[in-house]
């Protein structure tokens, strides 16, 4: 009792002191007026209040470190203690009071200056398998899914918040859609999920538009388009919350995957239980009332797609929305002109000898090159990973280029193109990074420059390891999702 009696007369000195200075300064004759703050409006001016921005009148601080009890580490409103609360701190696992951020990106400086959990060295990241790529940080699958069924990891995807320049991780799992801030990208906060509509699904995939997160499932249902306001996730405040969906957009029931144009806001949902599996046009430019705008079938069932606005060398189409459905099911890659919602017109079509299962492709950035992921072909023929370019410079007669024969008997399974780097999801033999700025040439088009394994174990051809890669933060960052491993966060060596 003396303790506490002893502080709050101390506080009131302190108070009483400082409000006598400032009228001492009203009456000066100078013409100034006195500056008081007190950001957290509890009574307690900021020059003397242990934690300014959360109130707390009391000014309990039970370890006696200074910093006020509500604002201290265990406070799940301010992670590090440093008096910031988490919706404004620019690094809330890293104590920054000056919240310095030199380069103005809006990660503090404090966590800019990262150690990775582990440097790759000698090959190995931890237990790892590695080459030019540190491991940040991990957060297991057990930790980011519900217990429902056998949780395991599927798609994966990055959100950069417009506002506050933070980096999130948006990931799929068998029961839900987790999120997770990797600010601090060596202490990754897991903030909460979304649960599954329906059912427990191998697949859940996600898209991202305008701050909106757009989730389907595929084999569960009527689960609908499930439609998430990413701005939720800059105020929590209990973490880890489980939240429910902002909308959800019920003219489809079960999708296998998600493509988003973001510069015509159109959603195109494929495999559906609509169309025969092929594309399912949605308008989300209000991303809170989707708008179906029909759908094409003709084409048969499309596994995964990408849609572009069109700026390639095929000057005819130049400007039109470009489709490129990986389709699966008939051994063929489609070409489509979508830009009429209504008069879908087909441009080309091509398939390739040994084709098992087209999965997934890329375009290059300059959109000459189309860049593809057979799923199945590694086990139904027994060669290495194989990658093969085609050349789309006359989008109505696209032609097979060149292949490349990987290092690993892994199946590849989503592969994505950030400037001269190709970054391919290879199952058991986890990430793999390809140089691609040969990709015009027939002979060596590409060549591994670097790795990061999630599945130490091997290298087989089987459904384990990584599904899927977002290399796209403005860090530099990139995260995986591996299907037994859950989040990782890995980072190309100094």
């Amino acid at each position: 009792m003396k303790y506490y009696c002893f502080k709050y007369f101390n506080v009131f000195v302190l108070t009483l002191c400082l409000i006598t200075i400032s009228c001492k300064k009203n009456d000066d004759h100078s013409g100034g007026s006195p500056t008081v703050v007190d950001d957290d409006n509890d009574g307690i001016l900021n020059t003397i209040d242990n934690c300014i921005s959360i109130a707390n009148p009391n000014q309990e601080d039970q370890d006696g470190d200074g910093v006020g009890d509500v604002c201290d580490g265990s406070n799940p409103n301010d992670n590090d203690g440093d008096g910031i609360a988490n919706n404004v701190d620019n690094c809330i696992n890293i104590a920054n009071t000056d919240q310095q951020d030199k380069d103005n990106n809006g990660v503090g400086d404090a966590c800019e200056s990262v150690t990775p959990l582990f440097y790759c060295e000698n090959g190995r990241a931890g237990e790892y398998p590695c080459k030019g790529y540190d491991l940040l940080a991990h957060i297991p699958i057990s930790v980011l899914a519900s217990n429902v069924g056998t949780p395991r990891g599927s798609d994966i995807w990055g959100w950069t918040d417009s506002t506050t320049l933070k980096e999130y991780a948006i990931i799929g799992t068998s029961n839900s859609t987790a999120f997770v801030d990797i600010s601090n990208p060596t202490e990754p906060v897991y903030l909460g999920r979304i649960n599954t509509a329906t059912s427990d699904s191998v697949w859940r995939d996600v898209k991202i538009y305008n701050d909106y997160a757009f989730i389907v499932a595929d084999n569960v249902g009527a689960h609908g388009m499930q439609v998430f306001d990413l701005t939720r996730l800059r105020n929590i405040v209990t973490i880890p919350e489980i939240f429910n969906p902002d909308t959800v957009y019920n003219e489809v029931g079960s999708c296998h995957n998600i493509v988003i144009n973001e510069t015509e806001a159109v959603a195109y949902l494929v495999g559906c239980n609509t169309y025969g599996g092929g594309p399912t046009f949605v308008d989300i430019s209000n991303p809170l009332a989707p708008l179906s705008l029909g759908g094409y079938s003709d084409a048969g069932y499309s596994h995964d797609a990408q849609v572009i606005t069109y700026s390639g060398p095929d000057v005819e189409h130049e400007g039109k929305q470009i489709y490129i459905g990986s389709n699966g099911n008939t051994d063929e890659i489609v070409i489509l002109d979508v830009t009429d919602k209504a008069n879908v017109i087909p441009l080309g079509k091509l398939g390739y000898s040994q084709a098992a299962y087209p999965h997934q492709g890329w375009f290059t950035e300059d959109q000459r090159y189309f860049i593809l992921g057979d799923e199945v072909d590694e086990l139904d023929f027994g060669f290495n990973t194989k990658t093969l370019v085609f050349d789309f410079s006359d989008l109505d007669n696209p032609l097979l280029l060149s292949t490349y024969i990987g290092t690993t008997s892994a199946i590849d399974h989503n592969g994505y193109i950030k400037g001269n780097k190709y970054y391919l999801a290879n199952y058991r033999a986890g990430l793999r990074v390809l140089d691609v700025s040969n990709v015009a040439s027939e002979v060596n088009p590409i060549t591994e420059v670097g790795y990061f394994d999630t599945y130490p174990e091997d290298d087989a051809p089987d459904f384990n390891g990584v599904w899927s890669v977002y290399p796209y933060f403005p860090s530099g960052n990139i995260i995986i999702s591996d299907i037994d491993r859950g989040l990782f966060v890995v980072r190309k060596s100094d």
